[in-house]
């Protein structure tokens, strides 16, 4: 690969959104915003390493089969959004660099052969890449959400992006499912004001945003719990020291939210 690979961090909609019209009309700006990162990343990528929100364990685990499967983790879907298939290979050597990465790092991980790829993967995926003919797997985050960690996580995989890995955090710069619509618009709106200076901000300052997270304006009626916003600290971790430019942003998602993505590098 002829240059650095940049990271993101996306916020990657609702359930099976690419297969149902109306959640695609609604996620019209977050479609055009993805369906244009084939273009920013230039080259092909070797693969496409994910750090989802819907994945999470006691340590970093790391997808390792050659062919998939898929994790239907959502409920309440019409039928056929549970007979989806997005049969892009995995990437069992890049996983291998991976666990050897993250090993020399300190960081705890165990492989997993047996993971298929969840919603926060595969509906954006639909809409990046749909031929899915990247390789693409996955690095689980961590059940009790430190910061620190998940930034030392991007910082442990930062090499592979000088080996053509485009490393992508998908969460949701907002994420309270009990709070949807015109009471969202709020907390979302400072809470996005704040992430939006958090992300401009030098490289040292925002580090420190993100490890004190919580005091951000509305922080927990945003992220009751942070799932959907600790992959934007492997990001972020990532690309530390490299400019971050807004990619997405709308203001009236879900009847009222406002929900951002960032590119990094």
């Amino acid at each position: 690969m002829s240059k650095l690979m940049p990271t993101y961090f996306i916020s990657h909609g609702g359930g099976p959104w690419p297969w149902l019209p109306d959640m695609r009309k609604m996620l019209a700006t977050l479609e055009t915003s993805l369906a244009n990162m084939s273009a920013e990343i230039g080259e092909k990528p070797k693969a496409i390493l994910m750090i989802s929100g819907h994945w999470e364990q006691d340590d970093f685990a790391v997808q390792t089969s050659p062919a998939p499967g898929m994790v239907y983790d959502y409920g309440g879907f019409p039928a056929h959004t549970y007979q989806i298939k997005y049969a892009a290979p995995g990437a069992p050597e890049i996983a291998k660099r991976v666990t050897a990465l993250l090993k020399a790092a300190g960081l705890p991980t165990h492989e997993d052969a047996t993971r298929g790829f969840d919603h926060g993967v595969f509906a954006p995926m639909q809409v990046m890449y749909p031929n899915a003919d990247i390789p693409l797997l996955q690095v689980s985050i961590l059940h009790n959400y430190d910061p620190a960690a998940h930034l030392a996580l991007g910082r442990a995989l930062a090499p592979l992006r000088k080996e053509g890995v485009v490393i992508v955090g998908s969460g949701l710069s907002y994420h309270n499912l009990r709070l949807f619509g015109p009471g969202a618009k709020a907390p979302s709106a400072a809470f996005d004001a704040w992430l939006d200076d958090a992300m401009n901000a030098e490289p040292a300052k925002r580090t420190a945003e993100l490890l004190a997270w919580e005091k951000a304006p509305s922080a927990r009626i945003c992220h009751p719990q942070e799932d959907h916003l600790v992959p934007l600290m492997a990001a972020v971790g990532a690309a530390e020291n490299e400019k971050a430019t807004r990619v997405y942003h709308d203001t009236n998602v879900f009847g009222g939210v406002t929900a951002s993505s960032y590119r990094f590098g």
